[in-house]
């Protein structure tokens, strides 16, 4: 169902999905601050390295717990709700480590804040998606992806500033002086109340999904939230009547689990999975998490592999803005095919690099603008899509419940990208390891070529639609 642009009332649309991409600011702060607090908290409590990796990485235990309430719990409570909790688990977290007494006390708030990550990354890109039309829904959704990266130049910009001040602030009240002097690194992960705040705040002022409210039998509801988005009465019925027949043959289903087992539907969640599993152990976030040790690794000064790793903060954001830009308009797949292929010349120049810089006298600038190429191609891809993706790949009913499960394929592959990279860097070599990641790309792009379909431009039940079809195709 196609609606003409004319008859959208972008601004609206905007400012929800503007709303809803807050979480993902949260998501990227709350990932990055991590960084400058390490060996801050490490030293006050006197952390072994065990302890240490458990708090750096106890906030993936309650991403991945938030992860598999996420979908339940967006499909019963509904998204704006469920974005509602998550705004109250960021400003919990924030508010606790601030304050935190003891070093169990600061994992516990860190977990809380990690279930915060694994809602957000699930519902917020769900809703964006089921709001806006499918013209714009790219770049919609997109701007989750967007903040995310803007919550990483945030957090690392926040750590510098407070890092600074903490050296010569003073203050009468003992609370102020232990956060922003004595102990700075509560200062740091403290910060992070005032964008949960807002973000409680303005979820307030958005209405619930009304593809949602439609499969509360809520038609009437669901019809005055259509009716902010789109000028015209005639594409809104068709809207609720297309959402409704696509309901209609999910009815027989009496269970989430028996819609989710239908072989089209079956599909697209395995497809989903693969895609979001194979795209963490493509680099990404090795780069992005090891950055600084793989520079220092290849012989440069631990402040120029940090320089180094602000830069390429940089352009990952940068980026990620002009993928929002073009992502309507040249498509998703064709997005997946430039990117990728620019992502395997990339890796194999950095794996080159690491066999041959010293044979034949190759700078670090070399690595540094392979590094930042390679950002380029990633950012403007399989970052950009895969919450796109994701987003809109199921059915109305249970889309929370399916998001989820392919979302937490991603947090799987987070997690053992985080725990393998350094035993892959001393193992297989730096060269060996981006060999490795290179060889990763082919199996994704095979997938997005052969198995997705394009969904630029088609409606949420459009692309439903196909996932029955081309499962009736092969038993025909």
């Amino acid at each position: 169902m196609n609606i003409d642009n004319k008859f959208v009332h972008m601004r609206y649309v905007a400012f929800i999905s503007f709303v809803a991409a807050l979480g993902g600011l949260l998501f990227g702060y709350d990932t990055a601050v991590i960084s400058g607090t390490v060996s801050q908290v490490t030293e006050q409590f006197g952390l072994s390295t065990m302890q240490s990796g458990w708090y750096v990485g106890c906030a993936l235990i309650g991403s991945i717990v938030g992860v598999v309430l996420a979908g339940r719990l967006s499909d019963h409570l509904g998204r704006k709700s469920t974005m509602i909790l998550s705004a109250l688990l960021f400003t919990s977290s924030a508010v606790g480590c601030a304050l935190s007494n003891s070093f169990n006390q600061l994992v516990l708030w860190r977990i809380v804040g990690g279930a915060g990550i694994g809602i957000v990354s699930v519902v917020c890109p769900l809703y964006i998606s089921e709001v806006s039309p499918a013209s714009h829904r790219g770049r919609l959704v997109s701007l989750y992806q967007l903040a995310i990266t803007v919550g990483f130049l945030g957090a690392y910009l926040v750590n510098y500033l407070l890092l600074n001040l903490s050296a010569g602030f003073s203050s009468s009240s003992a609370i102020l002086q232990k956060v922003f002097g004595l102990e700075p690194w509560r200062g740091m992960l403290g910060a992070e109340t005032l964008p949960a705040a807002l973000f409680f705040m303005v979820t307030f002022l958005i209405p619930e999904s009304p593809r949602w409210l439609l499969v509360k039998g809520r038609e009437n509801q669901a019809s005055l939230i259509f009716a902010k988005i789109f000028a015209k009465k005639e594409d809104i019925a068709r809207l609720v009547l297309e959402t409704k027949k696509m309901l209609q043959l999910q009815s027989e289903a009496k269970s989430d689990w028996k819609v989710l087992m239908q072989p089209g539907f079956r599909k697209a969640v395995i497809i989903g999975s693969a895609i979001a599993i194979l795209g963490q152990f493509m680099g990404v976030n090795a780069v992005l998490y090891y950055g600084p040790s793989i520079f220092e690794s290849s012989g440069l000064s631990s402040g120029d592999s940090l320089f180094y790793q602000s830069l390429i903060g940089t352009v990952n954001m940068v980026t990620t803005v002009l993928a929002l830009l073009v992502i309507d308009k040249v498509g998703r797949k064709k997005l997946v095919y430039f990117g990728v292929s620019g992502m395997v010349l990339s890796l194999v120049f950095i794996g080159f690099y690491f066999l041959f810089s010293g044979m034949l006298g190759l700078s670090g600038v070399f690595l540094l603008v392979c590094f930042l190429a390679y950002i380029f191609f990633t950012a403007g891809s399989i970052s950009a899509v895969i919450f796109v993706f994701l987003s809109e790949m199921y059915p109305t009913r249970i889309r929370g419940f399916a998001m989820s499960i392919a979302t937490l394929s991603l947090w799987i592959g987070t997690y053992l990208i985080g725990q393998l990279t350094p035993w892959m860097l001393e193992n297989l070599t730096p060269a060996g390891t981006f060999f490795l990641f290179a060889a990763m790309c082919f199996p994704y792009m095979f997938i997005v070529w052969r198995l997705m379909p394009e969904t630029t431009g088609k409606s949420l039940e459009e692309i439903e639609l196909f996932w029955l079809r081309d499962e009736n195709k092969k038993h025909k």
